[in-house]
């Protein structure tokens, strides 16, 4: 089985299980205490803080460990918020940024607070001039990813955290996909990570709060790791988190080389080997190991499951795999292709061997997914010299398949008018268009859903 999902989990690395079982025996007693274990604990909490701290680039005073990533991100963007309510509740976010960031985001203006969401390019990534048109007088806090969790592409985290500085505006960074290849660049104000994404244990994240940032911690009072993540520290996990990252630190240069090729080999081959894919993400400015695509007339659950029964564990961003029905918040951001959408994100020590295996099963299992697929003939009508597809009631990818079958009966001018209640269309249909070279005219009001024109130039 090849494991290609590490962007959600990475393996345990070595490390860690050796840290952790170690730890087990060493660090369960109260690092608060004053007696014997509770200052053997409390050195082994020390020097984890110490080795997180030296590769996150603070001071160890200025690093928490928490629950999770994601428990760190809330609580620095609900502390960092509160300490500067007087300044304003203005929150800035990219379109992109990790569910946890969003969803910090809907509270934050839920509660009356304000929030400027800045658009991506098809890339993924953010303009630096478009921070700086969101900022003003009553910006407390600006939030950026180091990197996309989805597509890999890399932000320009120093550029806007220069502006953000001229401001006087903390940006805060979700590190948590890029922290075990290298430190964050640029004067960022707080940063998060999770353990997890570098091969450390789940359910250890970090907060960094550099000194002189104003902030506020939010909720009852608690000794624990400053007042900022309360609770018993759980120590051996604490523990190995740091060490495992120590360890893919002292690799990653190497391993980043490594798997750039394997990725680069993927980037190239996929639309040699699939015809109608689109690979998304910044093709130079993106993670090591993460390459993301998407196939045209594709169901991505179906696919997903075609490729584990090829031994091949991926993720997909796709519609299809969400009980939503909607596609993913970054591609569609993005205007990228969704339906058909896979994620390959490969984890230290893969093989060229498995990544080739990859390349020859992937084929297959798209065409016989399009086979699939394609039984249904489209339903389409002409009415006023306009070619109508009746795609009400059926999911992605049908919308866009209907319309690739239907699109060679109208002549070059003529238009065709798609007719779809699901939401994924809005973005598959203008990213087939760009594909395939044919012009979306537009959107119009339909009595249900909407429907989509589309005009024939090829």
């Amino acid at each position: 089985m090849s494991y290609f999902d590490a962007a959600s989990s990475a393996p345990l690395h070595p490390v860690a299980r050796q840290a952790l079982l170690a730890s087990l025996d060493e660090g369960w007693a109260d690092p608060a205490r004053l007696y014997r274990e509770g200052r053997r604990a409390r050195m082994l909490l020390d020097a984890a803080r110490e080795t997180a701290a030296e590769a996150v680039g603070c001071r160890a005073d200025e690093l928490v460990f928490t629950s999770s990533g994601t428990r760190a991100v809330h609580t620095g963007i609900a502390g960092a918020l509160a300490g500067r309510h007087r300044i304003g509740r203005h929150l800035i976010v990219s379109a992109v940024e990790h569910s946890s960031v969003l969803h910090a985001a809907d509270t934050h203006e839920a509660g009356g607070g304000s929030v400027t969401q800045v658009e991506v390019d098809r890339l993924g990534r953010v303009a630096p001039a478009s921070y700086a048109a969101a900022l003003r007088p009553g910006t407390a806090l600006a939030c950026l990813q180091s990197a996309n969790h989805e597509v890999g592409t890399e932000q320009p985290v120093a550029e806007v955290a220069a502006l953000c500085r001229e401001s006087g505006v903390p940006l805060l960074v979700d590190a948590a996909q890029s922290l075990g290849w290298g430190p964050v660049e640029g004067g960022w104000s707080l940063l998060t990570g999770s353990a997890h994404k570098w091969g450390g244990p789940s359910g250890v994240g970090l907060l960094a709060v550099r000194k002189g940032v104003r902030f506020a911690p939010q909720g009852p009072a608690d000794e624990r790791e400053s007042g900022r993540a309360a609770g018993f520290e759980n120590l051996p996990a604490i523990v190995a988190a740091a060490a495992s990252l120590r360890a893919v630190r002292a690799q990653a240069a190497q391993e980043a080389a490594r798997l750039r090729e394997l990725t680069e080999r993927i980037r190239a081959r996929v639309p040699e080997l699939v015809a109608d894919v689109e690979v998304v993400g910044d093709p130079e400015r993106r993670l090591p190991g993460t390459v993301t695509f998407s196939c045209l007339y594709v169901d991505g659950e179906t696919l997903l499951h075609e490729l584990d029964r090829e031994g091949f564990s991926v993720s997909s961003g796709s519609s299809c795999t969400s009980s939503t029905l909607t596609p993913s918040h970054v591609l569609r951001a993005m205007g990228v292709l969704s339906e058909g959408n896979v994620r390959v994100s490969l984890p230290a020590g893969t093989g060229a061997e498995d990544v080739e295996r990859f390349l020859e099963v992937l084929p297959g299992a798209v065409a016989g997914v399009r086979e699939k697929l394609g039984a249904p003939a489209p339903a389409a009508t002409v009415r006023q010299d306009v070619l109508v597809v009746d795609a009400l009631g059926k999911r992605c990818p049908i919308p866009v398949i209907e319309l690739a079958k239907v699109i060679g009966n109208v002549p070059v001018g003529g238009l065709v008018r798609v007719l779809s209640d699901d939401e994924a269309a809005r973005l598959d249909i203008p990213a087939w268009c760009e594909m395939r070279e044919q012009e979306y005219v537009g959107e119009e009001p339909a009595e249900r859903g909407a429907a989509y024109v589309v005009r024939r130039t090829t």
